[in-house]
């Protein structure tokens, strides 16, 4: 039986996520914590979540309760990505708004592959939501490519001075990447060649630029560093599963 470690990394994610709302106590803004700002028992909403996601990422390593921890995982990032609704709503021309949307999503989508995925897989009703959590992600990855054309000034500011060619050279190349990557994924040309280096380029953020964000910063002042570790690496491992899945179905199509 071939490992595939996607939805391991998810389950990561997901209890980095958790161990820094309880450290905390408190959401940020990957999550949309805005609408809580005035809520009465914030803290004990905020330690409630965080539970679930340690208790989702915990799950979802074993085969036997996976599915049950790919519903806590993508319940949660569901629930953050719809609070961008109303923003989105009040403010429909800044991508911003729509760019963070898609980045929760993404984690709905890979979420919803591992449900559909892991154990028995001969239900058509399974397969057909492996698909669409494949195309919710494909979707995702058309968010990342416009974000990074919109705000690509800002983007080349993430990228670390000391790299060369230089920040702009990177801020382009990647986001070529990204479309690319979309094509590939709409078109199925390619597309787990296109997943594989899509996870490559992902995790390549979080190490140059993510990883080393929040010792640039007092620990009490870092919390939205690192929870930026904890959100890239969820990115990546639904870029994950969807190589995973791809994957699954070209060894599946080899041996029969």
């Amino acid at each position: 039986m071939r490992t595939y470690l996607g939805r391991h990394v998810l389950g990561v994610a997901a209890i980095l996520f958790g161990i820094f709302t309880l450290a905390w106590r408190d959401f940020n803004d990957w999550q949309q914590a805005r609408p809580f700002e005035h809520m009465a028992h914030r803290e004990a909403l905020a330690c409630f979540i965080g539970a679930i996601e340690i208790l989702g990422g915990l799950a979802i390593q074993s085969r036997k309760t996976a599915r049950a921890g790919a519903i806590a995982i993508g319940s949660v990032f569901l629930f953050f990505a719809l609070l961008w609704i109303p923003r989105i709503a009040a403010e429909p021309s800044v991508f911003d708004r729509w760019g963070n949307f898609f980045e929760q999503f993404s984690q709905v989508a890979g979420a919803l592959i591992v449900y559909a995925t892991v154990g028995r897989r001969d239900s058509e009703r399974r397969a057909k939501l492996a698909r669409i959590g494949y195309f919710c992600f494909a979707i995702c990855v058309v968010s990342f490519t416009l974000e990074q054309i919109i705000y690509l000034r800002g983007t080349a500011n993430f990228v670390p001075k000391w790299i060369p060619p230089g920040q702009m050279f990177w801020a382009v190349t990647t986001t070529v990447a990204f479309a690319l990557a979309t094509i590939a994924l709409f078109s199925g040309w390619s597309a787990l060649l296109a997943s594989r280096l899509l996870t490559a380029m992902i995790v390549g953020f979080g190490l140059l630029i993510w990883l080393p964000a929040p010792f640039t910063k007092p620990f009490a002042d870092s919390h939205i560093n690192w929870a930026g570790n904890a959100e890239n690496l969820a990115i990546a491992a639904a870029a994950w599963i969807v190589a995973d899945y791809l994957s699954q179905k070209h060894f599946v199509s080899a041996v029969t």
